[in-house]
């Protein structure tokens, strides 16, 4: 098992471990309301507390080796966003991910993505990588489906968001093609 957390180097982006001196990035790109609407994890307003309780979860998880968040940060090494695996047992994981707004549209987490699937089968030994998102955000779905991702099921009321429950598309790829 790995001791020290992981760097992955694409062509543009790095990823890597979360730093507390990402976190006022990581405010100032979160306070935008889309992220609150777009996932289930991510409150508005969004604020140091929350920024400090996710860094400490992320480090929890990655000492226990339940989850891996990587920040995603250009090649100065300024975050822009971030990307994670988190174990659900079974040899598979759920993959996560946001970016800051200013960044959208430019391929940046399909890059990601790929770079986390290949670590996810490679390093983790994964069988299954599997990845959720509402359905007000079909942008998300699309980067899914670009790394190899298909459709697998949509969650009947799986999730409950400001007392509505919503119907959630799951994506899956495993590591042999089934």
């Amino acid at each position: 098992m790995m001791k020290d957390f992981p760097r992955i180097e694409t062509e543009r982006l790095i990823l890597s471990e979360l730093k507390e001196g990402d976190l006022p990035l990581v405010i100032e790109y979160l306070q935008d309301r889309e992220f609150s609407e777009y996932t289930s994890s991510i409150p508005h307003p969004y604020g140091k507390e929350e920024a400090n309780f996710w860094l400490k979860m992320t480090q929890e998880a990655f000492e226990s080796k339940k989850g891996f968040t990587f920040a995603i940060r250009d090649k100065e090494e300024k975050i822009i966003g971030a990307i994670g695996l988190h174990d659900q047992g079974s040899d598979k994981a759920e993959m996560g991910y946001w970016l800051a707004k200013i960044f959208w549209g430019k391929g940046y987490v399909t890059e990601a993505a790929k770079a986390i699937v290949d670590f996810g089968f490679n390093e983790l030994e994964l069988n299954k990588i599997f990845a959720v998102h509402f359905p007000n955000n079909p942008a998300s779905g699309k980067i899914m489906r670009r790394i190899g991702m298909e459709l697998e099921a949509v969650l009947k009321q799986h999730l409950k968001k400001d007392s509505e429950y919503y119907d959630i598309p799951m994506y899956s790829i495993f590591r042999n093609k089934v």
